[in-house]
Order: structure tokens, then sequence, then C-alpha cells
């Protein structure tokens, strides 16, 4: 999939009021979306969570802000550390409010990119949607979302074996034991089930390797 584009970060920029300086966050988020420690939370990821909101975009309540978010969840991510949303949250709010973007546009933006922390819909009324795209990627066809776990186990491979197989097992049953994994009825429609399956498989391997 090809990353996002400039003229689309131009056109967004343009819609929420944000200054010429705003073209310039382009080449700052390019950069940090091709750091060396990242195989799954890159500009890969970043283009296909627009691609899912472009289908979903309907259900926003602040539309520009959901796509804002998108583009900013993972602009700071580091595998051993705790704070990347929170960190990623300060530098879109930085950006936004830089480039002239009302506060309550950043502030909304922020809100939803913190979302994505614990996958809460609480903070925004599009957290929701917000977080449904970001989980996207647990109901994608088989080889797509194996492919997603080969590329997170990349991004920890300083982790023992054992102990990584325990922990993402625990933290995708997480994810399976909820009574919906999908806030939105489109998500639920387009992914749940296979996002169930992919989940269930996944465990089993992963308690296999640690065995």
């Amino acid at each position: 999939m090809n990353p996002p584009n400039q003229d689309r970060w131009n056109r967004l920029c343009g819609t929420v009021g944000a200054n010429e300086t705003a073209k310039d966050w382009y080449a700052r988020l390019t950069d940090a979306y091709h750091e060396p420690q990242r195989h799954y939370h890159n500009w890969q990821h970043i283009a296909e969570c627009l691609a899912e909101f472009d289908d979903a975009r309907h259900l926003a309540q602040q539309p520009d802000a959901v796509e804002l978010a998108l583009w900013f969840h993972d602009a700071v991510y580091d595998p051993k550390a705790a704070d990347n949303e929170e960190r990623s949250a300060a530098l879109a709010k930085q950006c936004l409010s830089s480039c002239g973007v009302s506060q309550m546009v950043a502030e909304a933006v922020e809100s939803l990119v913190m979302a994505t922390k614990h996958h809460e819909a609480k903070a925004h009324v599009d957290a929701g949607l917000m977080i449904d795209v970001d989980l996207s990627i647990l109901g994608r066809e088989e080889a797509r979302f194996f492919e997603y776990e080969r590329q997170i186990r990349e991004e920890y491979a300083w982790v023992p074996a054992e102990v990584f197989s325990a922990k993402r097992a625990e933290i995708l049953e997480k994810f399976l034991a909820r009574e919906r994994i999908y806030a939105t009825e489109l998500f639920r429609r387009k992914y749940e089930k296979q996002a169930r399956a992919n989940l269930a498989a996944s465990i089993r391997g992963l308690k296999a390797q640690g065995q």
C-alpha cells in the first residue's frame, strides 16, 4: 500500500484552517514513521487506517479531527516506552497549536489519540470509531493479520520468546474476551467474526510456543 501523500495532508490542514507551516509537518511525520524500530507502527499502518476511515467517514461527528488523530496516533513509538500515546498526543497538539488550528480541534485530536492507549471509547464522541479503525487489523484476512503479528514480534525482538509469547497471548485474550471488539455496527459487520478467528488462532500458536 502506498504511503499517505502530502496532497492529502495539505488538504486536511487547509480544511481545519492551518497556516502554511503545517506543510512542513508532513516531512516530520514521514521521518517519524520511517524510524528503524518500526515494523508495524509505520506509514503502512497509517495508510491502512486512513483507507478504513475513508469508508467510515460518514459516521464521524468530527471527521477532520479523527483524520488528524489517525495521522498522529503513532507518531511517537518506542517499543520500550509506556508513554507513546501521551507523547504522540502532545506532538499533535503542538503541531496544531503552532499552525493556528483552533483549540477545540487540537483538544479533540489530543483526546482521540489518547483513546488508542487502552482502546476505550469514553474520551470523545468519535473515540469508538477511532478505535475501530485502529483495531481493524485484527479482522483483516488471515495472511495480513499474521503478517501484522510477525511485525509486532519484530518490534519486540529484544524480548525473550517465552516472555513475549505469554504477554502477547494475554493482550490478545483481553480483546477476545470483550462482548464486542468493535464499537460501530459497520466494523462489527465487516471484521468481528474474522477478528475472533484470528485472535483465537494466534493465541493458540503463542501458547504452543510458550510450552
